[in-house]
């Protein structure tokens, strides 16, 4: 399968099973993810990975469960929303705040990592991955991946969803292997993104290829790197 495949979510050739048997890592980001988590014990944090690759399908669930209203949709102040009162461009434009349309996802890159610090977690709390939690028990780990970052001493990592970027809400948890992930937006093809959706089970469907180079420009390019 090419690379044009596999950036969409559609295989799994150039991963690597994390250490904890969830989830999975470009093989070329591992020993780096690896690095930055012993340099994080080290300065008393265990950073630990909530999410990384996600597969095509599995987006889909997580769109489609959002489109259908089994799954919430928080607006740009975390609030859940109610959209049976929107039409359907209005219910992609709510959704993408939060999540990415399949086959756009960075994680299908296996590239990018959703992160908390496990030491910080209260005893029978399940992480959601909020702002709230970044700016609470979290706080500590990001300051620190703060300084990490500017120091461009953090293994290669870096936010990509960062305030005033783009139409999707800030991630703090949310880190990219740079040379890695900048590597593999250049196999990205439009074209086969809309065949794919097309072809797809995609909820909201009509509105989404309707209005996909929008949907690019708003909540995709914007991430991407310029060449380095």
């Amino acid at each position: 399968m090419t690379k044009t495949e596999a950036i969409l979510g559609l295989n799994q050739e150039y991963l690597q099973l994390l250490s904890t048997g969830k989830s999975y890592l470009h093989s070329e980001v591992l020993p780096h993810w690896q690095a930055l988590q012993k340099r994080a014990r080290q300065a008393g944090y265990n950073l630990t990975a909530a999410s990384a690759w996600r597969s095509f399908e599995r987006q889909l669930a997580i769109w489609n469960g959002k489109a259908l209203g089994k799954i919430p949709v928080y607006d740009r102040h975390s609030q859940a929303m109610d959209l049976s009162g929107l039409d359907d461009e209005q219910k992609v434009a709510a959704i993408l705040i939060w999540s990415a349309l399949p086959g756009t996802s960075r994680h299908h890159w296996g590239t990018d990592i959703d992160v908390y610090d496990a030491i910080a977690v209260p005893e029978g709390y399940e992480v959601q991955l909020t702002p709230e939690e970044s700016a609470g028990p979290f706080a500590p780990l990001h300051a620190w991946l703060d300084q990490q970052i500017a120091a461009e001493n953090c293994e290669g990592f870096y936010r990509p969803f960062v305030p005033g970027v783009g139409a999707i809400q800030p991630e703090r948890w949310h880190l990219s292997h740079l040379p890695t992930a900048h590597q593999w937006q250049k196999h990205f093809d439009p074209e086969r993104l809309r065949q794919l959706l097309a072809a797809s089970d995609l909820e909201l469907k009509d509105a989404i290829l309707a209005t996909l180079p929008q949907i690019l420009e708003q909540y995709v390019y914007p991430y991407w790197q310029e060449d380095l």
